[in-house]
């Protein structure tokens, strides 16, 4: 999630007539941060399957913190055809998410929430081998400098899966930070779906980001193993194939 920029501030004092400078101190941040932010997708690829029949996707939310106790929440939505594709309805998803993150111990933070992925007018249900595609996920992760591990549990039938409540995903990853302002994310993560293990596949990213313009810009390869057979658009199309996904963000 995006926030607020807090620039740093420098105090200045005489002493002796002489002027010194003291070393410059970050602001504190407020107690209460929201930010907004819109962008576009070359695709949209959830967990490295598509969701928008590879075509490009328009994005946005908004988010809120309260800083001294590690409070958040938020809201993302982006546009989406898969369930269409699985013979259902509905053209967006709708991300509703709270947590709480902070430090464990000195340099080892922590996040933990819940997510519900929301598909109005979804449809799924009404489908033969299909349920409802609304999904509620749990999750936890931990983090060192650069690296994190994350699980997130699905406490619902995950995306329309038949009978899958309890699936989960593994996500390990680095966010890397180089020269000239660019950040390089990796991540492998694994995919288990409850009682559907044929459709249980494992992913891969790597990405680099910066910004230009105050626009956030970011190019990633990424694919999975999923079966080619299973995950698959009315056209025939494999949806978890290897590919370059380019997305650009305006945080304000």
């Amino acid at each position: 999630m995006k926030k607020l920029v807090i620039a740093a501030a420098v105090a200045t004092t005489f002493l002796g007539g002489f002027a010194q400078a003291e070393d410059a101190k970050p602001e504190a941040k407020p107690d209460n941060e929201v930010s907004f932010n819109i962008g576009l997708a070359s695709e949209y690829r959830y967990r490295a399957i598509a969701q928008s029949r590879m075509d490009p996707a328009l994005q946005g939310g908004a988010d809120y913190t309260h800083n001294p106790s590690g409070f958040y929440a938020g809201t993302w939505l982006s546009t989406i055809k898969w369930t269409k594709d699985a013979g259902g309805g509905g053209d967006i998803e709708w991300d509703l998410y709270a947590g709480k993150k902070g430090e464990i111990v000195k340099d080892v933070s922590y996040d933990v929430g819940v997510l519900s992925y929301v598909y109005p007018s979804n449809g799924l249900n009404k489908v033969p081998g299909f349920v409802d595609a609304n999904t509620t996920e749990i999750y936890g992760q931990i983090g060192t400098g650069p690296v994190y591990a994350k699980y997130s549990h699905s406490v619902t039938n995950l995306f329309g899966f038949v009978n899958s409540k309890n699936s989960g995903y593994l996500d390990l990853g680095a966010n890397i930070e180089l020269p000239e302002g660019y950040t390089l994310g990796l991540h492998v993560g694994r995919q288990t779906i409850k009682n559907n293990g044929a459709y249980s596949y494992s992913d891969w990213k790597v990405g680099v980001n910066k910004e230009f313009f105050g626009v956030n810009f970011g190019l990633a390869a990424l694919g999975t193993n999923a079966d080619s057979k299973l995950y698959v658009t009315p056209a025939g199309k494999f949806t978890g194939k290897t590919t370059l996904v380019l997305t650009a963000v305006k945080t304000f």
